[in-house]
């Protein structure tokens, strides 16, 4: 690994770290280490990137705010990209938007609503990337980035640049194209959005953020919702209904104040979160026979 960093900074690709805490870059604030974090400065930077990875045979990851990702307590030995570079944003007509894989979603939606647009206030609470979010198709409110999205920039397995549209995309709950085809990065994203009022859009994100200040445990790291819901049931409420809201391992917590967010705190490790997601998991499916799917990805745990 030593002679690729050093390959990577000889071809001056972009910021490299290294031996980097991953609690720096997960929302849950924690996890190993990472042997090495790659910023690549633009398109040609990511490809020569990620052909040093390829013919290397070094595993690698890309990563955008870390808000849906669990990595295990051991060292990551390999190569970690974020797309931060990738932050250009520029309005386009009336009501659309072109903006960069690694522009923050939250930040987007405040843009957006400053610009009288509105679409994106579900998002207004959603810490992750705009790629990210295209990724996971992240959403709120009974909304999601596909009902917005109109097309994406994707760079292929085989290195090409192509473009692909709302419907090539896939979108469906918390599930896209993308995270069937792990290959593929979004690069780029073109949203269409609807013209409205300034003060009507920003009266619902300051009120939604209202409400998550009041039902979630916004004081404690965590990466959001940890299961989806099942069709019409919750997960918060059948996790209640097991009596382990509240419970407790190692500097994990089922948080006290929503049962569906996972919480450390208390310098928890990742296998302390784990074992309560394992748990929640395990406990619905035996005393309710619902198999809940876990939103968030678990990282190097192989």
């Amino acid at each position: 690994m030593d002679k690729i960093i050093e390959l990577i900074k000889e071809k001056n690709i972009g910021k490299i770290e290294e031996n980097v805490s991953l609690k720096k870059y997960t929302t849950y604030c924690s996890g190993g280490k990472a042997r090495a974090i790659v910023y690549p400065k633009d398109i040609p930077s990511l490809v020569e990137l990620l052909k040093i990875i390829k013919e290397n045979k070094i595993k690698s990851k890309i990563i955008g705010n870390g808000s849906n990702l669990l990595f295990s307590d051991k060292l990551y030995d390999g190569i970690l990209i974020k797309l931060n570079e990738f932050n250009k944003i520029k309005f386009i007509g009336k009501n659309k938007v072109r903006v960069g894989a690694g522009y923050p979603l939250i930040k987007l939606s405040l843009q957006t609503a400053k610009k009288s647009l509105t679409g994106l206030e579900f998002a207004s609470g959603i810490p992750g990337s705009v790629g990210g979010a295209v990724y996971m198709n992240a959403g709120a409110y009974k909304s999601d980035m596909g009902y917005v999205v109109e097309s994406v920039k994707v760079l292929t397995p085989e290195l090409k640049i192509i473009n692909l549209v709302n419907k090539e995309l896939d979108f469906h709950y918390r599930s896209s194209f993308l995270q069937k085809h792990p290959g593929y990065i979004c690069l780029e994203v073109l949203i269409q959005l609807k013209n409205g009022k300034r003060e009507a859009i920003e009266e619902v994100i300051k009120e939604r953020r209202k409400r998550r200040i009041e039902s979630q445990p916004l004081e404690y790291p965590s990466a959001g919702s940890v299961f989806r819901n099942p069709e019409d049931n919750y997960a918060g409420k059948l996790i209640e209904d097991c009596g382990i809201k509240g419970l407790k391992h190692g500097g994990a917590m089922i948080s006290e104040k929503h049962a569906n967010f996972i919480v450390n705190y208390k310098n928890a490790k990742s296998s302390d979160i784990k074992y309560l997601i394992d748990l929640a998991h395990d406990k619905v499916l035996e005393n309710y026979g619902i198999d809940m799917k876990i939103e968030q990805e678990f990282v190097n745990w192989e």
